[in-house]
Order: structure tokens, then sequence, then C-alpha cells
């Protein structure tokens, strides 16, 4: 019989991820034995570009307070769809195709809403209620953290 490498634990992979949103940091690791876990997070261009003084995303973070505060209304909407992961969210299945969904659709609980690419993994992601699409606040192609508001469904 072969030898069976142990899986990863997808909780622990989820509870750095929740530690990254928790902290602020932009990517944690951790070593155990022969594993090696390293979790970051997909940031928009002026945190990928170089190595910035620590003061640099505390401004960057006060600079953005009213994006911030739209999102964070949109978040607290009890009609808001979240993100169940970290990833990339694609409106249509395929480039250049029709979106799953569009502002005024209406929509049926299960059916898919939008992709997240996670790990290479293409997750459909469905509505969670019947209801009509009254906004879509990602744009295609654009990175989303766990949590994050995606689609209101009214």
């Amino acid at each position: 019989m072969a030898d069976k490498k142990p899986g990863i634990d997808q909780s622990l992979i989820r509870d750095l991820a929740n530690i990254l949103n928790e902290t602020d940091l932009t990517e944690i690791e951790v070593e155990q034995d022969d594993l090696r876990i390293r979790v970051s997070r997909a940031g928009t261009p002026q945190y990928v570009s170089a190595p910035v003084p620590a003061a640099a995303p505390v401004q960057i973070a006060t600079a953005g307070v009213s994006a911030v505060s739209a999102a964070e209304t949109a978040r607290s909407s009890k009609n808001a769809l979240t993100a169940p992961m970290v990833g990339t969210a694609y409106l249509s299945p395929a480039p250049g195709s029709r979106p799953f969904v569009e502002v005024g659709a209406t929509v049926k609980e299960g059916q898919t809403i939008l992709i997240i690419e996670a790990m290479k993994t293409m997750n459909q992601i469905p509505a969670p209620r019947s209801g009509k699409v009254t906004e879509i606040l990602v744009e295609d192609g654009a990175p989303v953290e766990y949590g994050e508001a995606l689609v209101i469904i009214e």
C-alpha cells in the first residue's frame, strides 16, 4: 500500500483567513512538521507593488473612508449576498459571455449568481433566497474577501 499524505486542514486555512481579516495583516504563514501553509490577501495594487513603510497602509485606509463606509453599509444589509471565501469574482461563466444576473433580474433560491475562483477552483455561488437583484457590488475579475457584500437581493 502506498503512503498516504494527510489532507490539508480546511478549517485551519479558514481560521488563518479570519485572522487576516481581523488584524488587517496581508499575509500569514504557519509551519508545523513538514507542512507549511501561507495565506495572503489579494489586495489592491497599492499593496502589491512594493514594500511600503508600516504607516502607509494606515494612510491608505483613512483615505478610503467613504468607500469603506459604503461597503460597510452594504455589508450590514440583511439582503446582501456575501462572499463565502476569499478569491476572484466572475460575473459570467466564461469571458465575453452574458453575466449570470444583471440588476433588475429576478432570481430563484439556489440559482447561480456568480463564480468565485479560489485556489484554482471555480466555485458557483448560489442565491440564498428568491428575489430581485437591486445592486451588484463587485466588478468582473475583482478580488473579494470573506464576508464582503457581493450582490443585494430584495
